[in-house]
């Protein structure tokens, strides 16, 4: 599944960034990197961006990009 099919409050593990040239290397810049646990905050009213949790920090994406991260969904409750 893709990052931008979790829904609000869901969190899952980043199994891989796929995108070429720099929209790769700026997903990996912003810590989005394979094994990191990430959460949904909300979603802009239209549905683009999207704000998610990683890190420590909340971090903005359109929701082009986040087509491009694969993550595996964890079960409800388990916090990112």
């Amino acid at each position: 599944m893709t990052l931008d099919k979790l829904p609000i409050g869901g969190t899952g593990i980043i199994r891989a960034v796929n995108g070429e040239g720099p929209l790769r290397c700026r997903l990996l810049d912003m810590g989005l990197i394979p094994g990191t646990k990430v959460m949904v905050r909300k979603v802009a009213p239209m549905g683009d961006p999207v704000e998610i949790h990683l890190r420590g920090y909340e971090l903005t994406i359109r929701i082009a990009d986040a087509q491009e991260i694969e993550i595996e969904k964890l079960p409800q409750g388990v916090s990112a």
